[in-house]
């Protein structure tokens, strides 16, 4: 065990580390988990780097960061998860700007939201929480191999618990569209994508880790209408009848644990919550992974799936 929990905050698993000389990409940093992950990385040091859609939104998170640590290094950069053009324009200027990318959170997302499409004709919440993720990720890939520290963290959730990803119809053309369903497959994917990163580029010392932020608050449940949200929360209290709302430093803890934990050097490819990894579980609601999740096989074909949507080839 991490010797942190449910309840430690960014500032308590970051501290003791110095991130002197790493630098640290983290999107959706405009606001909520994104902005708290660069805020606490930047404490301790380290050269943080913003990415969202909105220059404005970003520049207020930055101002907001340096307002309380006047001599934080944070730099922004603006991409549009939902577009692939935009995503390669944003991996260009970063080639460009910044000299290596030593840990990437891909703390992005959108929840449960209408059906919708992405700019290449993707549903909306797998377009951008998967292959908007996938797709940045490769357009960086040069930065990570000139990284030392090498840790890439996706963003998934307990939510992967409501469905695996359907590798026949991920973008919902031949069935009805569920928004929870999608959002389940989206955060599945998440980890899958953790998987294959590790079984393709863990020997070569870049590790992927998926995390399960917690209950939080933020932006993101921004789709929610009010019948959703009361279902959510029976779903939620039913589960796990000792729920409680995390804070939004609680809630980015996991991610800057699976970023910088000494017992996770040489680990990748697991699912993290509450600044643990997490047991294989097919029955709670409560907590731990599924083991659909952590499939080699299915984690394989949604890579190619992947490449095949994007256009995209990673570096064999």
């Amino acid at each position: 065990m991490s010797g942190f929990g449910r309840e430690s905050t960014t500032d308590e698993v970051l501290a003791g580390h110095d991130l002197s000389g790493l630098t640290v990409f983290v999107t959706g940093g405009n606001s909520g988990l994104g902005q708290e992950t660069g805020r606490a990385m930047a404490a301790r040091g380290a050269h943080v780097v913003l990415m969202g859609r909105d220059a404005a939104k970003l520049a207020e998170a930055a101002g907001a960061i340096r307002a309380g640590q006047p001599d934080a290094q944070i730099e922004t950069i603006t991409g549009d998860l939902g577009a692939l053009a935009s995503l390669a324009a944003c991996g260009a200027e970063a080639r460009a700007r910044f000299a290596k990318i030593d840990l990437l959170i891909n703390n992005a997302g959108v929840m449960a939201c209408p059906f919708e499409h992405t700019a290449d004709g993707f549903e909306r919440q797998f377009g951008t929480n998967h292959l908007g993720h996938f797709a940045l990720t490769a357009h960086l890939w040069p930065l990570i191999v000139a990284g030392s520290a090498k840790r890439i963290v996706n963003l998934s959730s307990r939510a992967h618990h409501m469905a695996d990803v359907d590798l026949d119809d991920p973008n919902f053309e031949r069935r009805d569209y569920d928004p929870w369903v999608s959002y389940g497959q989206a955060k599945t994917a998440n980890v899958l994508f953790s998987v294959e990163l590790e079984r393709r580029y863990g020997p070569s010392g870049i590790h992927a880790y998926a995390v399960h932020p917690g209950g939080i608050e933020t932006n993101l449940g921004r789709h929610l209408t009010e019948e959703m949200r009361t279902a959510l929360m029976a779903r939620v209290t039913k589960s796990d009848s000792g729920f409680a709302w995390k804070t939004i430093p609680q809630g980015a803890a996991t991610s800057c644990w699976a970023a910088t934990a000494p017992e996770l050097a040489d680990a990748g490819g697991v699912y993290c919550e509450d600044c643990h990894v997490a047991a294989v579980d097919n029955q709670s609601s409560g907590g731990g992974v599924r083991a659909y999740a952590l499939d080699p096989a299915r984690a394989a074909r949604l890579w190619q799936i992947s490449e095949e949507l994007t256009g995209i080839s990673y570096p064999v």
